[in-house]
């Protein structure tokens, strides 16, 4: 029995009416995607609704999408890791070996900064956070690079975040929902970002341009850079930390100096989004929370000095004693002679005082020596 006999052959699909619905379909999308890509929208760093619920949409299908072509090229990964896994452990050893040197001269190097940092009493960056999060769609164009990852500000990724893959600098958070976050590259003709020459210290702007190699713009100095500089973020600004590798300049075929990027060395599947804050912000955040807390309880006021008809008090709380004012004996006053005192020493009474030489006048009692013990 055929498929044109049974009771589903009667059934007609309105073709005319599909294609219709398919066009719409089709006329909208491409209408939302015009009025959200708009360079000016990139320029002023403005993320709308249209854009956030397109991005909302566009993470999960495109992380379903892309399975399959992850599985092909971890299936692929695998073959090959077989079939060369002889040549590749050969490369690892060499490797290795290389690796062993660098980290003798590491430990000597780490060793001699740290007495510098205690000499000098520096104060080292605090570390940086960052959440991994997995790229599920690209969008390229003429113009525009963009990346979609899924982690947004669910997970505390906020507009501006530096983005790295294993390699080296992606580019920066341009927009952010609650599961997705969109990553302009820096290839990006919107994307601008202060670095610095390795060797000469030189700073420059890298800027993007559309091509896979940014442009090195604002160079100062006299032969600030050569083929094969490393370029790193210069931290200018506090928009990128300091020492993020971005990659090695070359020299473009219009002679202007351009970056080979490090992150074009691999795909990009896997991103690291930094949660970059201003370390001056974070000091005033410091600041501020000092400033929050409650102060430390203080001790009870200490009681009023004492005057006439108040008691001073002692350390245990008790009144000091009374002292009463001694009486002096009367003493004749001469004209030569001073009075005698009144409190001798006892190995000094013993022996009774000299007389004086002109002694017509009274003198003053002595007091009787202690009887020997």
């Amino acid at each position: 029995m055929s498929f044109r006999d049974s009771r589903f052959g009667e059934v007609k699909v309105p073709l005319a009416w599909t294609a219709a619905v398919a066009l719409i379909v089709a006329g909208v999308v491409a209408l939302a995607l015009l009025m959200t890509d708009r360079r000016e929208t990139f320029q002023a760093e403005a993320y709308g609704p249209a854009r956030q619920a397109a991005d909302g949409v566009l993470a999960p299908v495109g992380e379903v999408l892309s399975a399959p072509i992850r599985w092909i090229g971890a299936g692929v990964n695998g073959v090959r890791g077989y079939f060369f896994a002889v040549s590749e452990n050969r490369r690892l050893k060499r490797e290795l070996a290389e690796a062993r040197q660098w980290r003798n001269v590491a430990v000597a190097v780490q060793d001699v900064n740290e007495r510098y940092r205690d000499l000098l009493k520096l104060r080292t960056d605090p570390p940086i956070p960052m959440v991994s999060a997995r790229v599920v769609a690209d969008s390229r164009g003429p113009f525009a690079n963009t990346r979609l990852a899924n982690a947004g500000s669910e997970a505390g990724v906020k507009v501006g975040n530096p983005v790295m893959s294993e390699e080296g600098l992606v580019g920066r958070v341009m927009g952010v929902t609650r599961d997705a976050s969109r990553i302009l590259l820096l290839t990006d003709t919107a994307s601008r970002i202060p670095v610095m020459i390795d060797r000469t210290n030189a700073r420059a702007i890298l800027t993007g341009d559309g091509s896979g190699h940014p442009q090195l713009a604002y160079l100062r100095g006299r032969d600030p850079v050569k083929v094969g500089d490393r370029v790193l973020s210069s931290g200018d600004g506090a928009v990128f930390p300091r020492g993020l590798p971005v990659g090695t300049a070359v020299r473009g075929v219009d002679g202007t100096w351009r970056v080979a990027l490090d992150s074009d060395r691999d795909a990009i599947d896997f991103v690291r989004i930094l949660q970059f804050v201003d370390f001056s912000q974070l000091v005033n955040e410091a600041e501020m929370a000092a400033s929050d807390r409650p102060p430390p309880p203080t001790e009870p006021p200490a009681p009023p000095s004492t005057g006439p008809g108040i008691p001073s008090r002692t350390a245990a709380g008790q009144p000091p004693p009374v002292k009463t004012p001694a009486v002096k004996a009367p003493a004749a006053k001469t004209p030569s002679t001073p009075p005698a005192k009144a409190a001798t020493a006892p190995a000094k009474a013993a022996t009774p005082p000299p007389k004086p030489a002109a002694a017509p006048a009274a003198k003053a009692p002595a007091q009787p020596a202690e009887p020997p013990q």
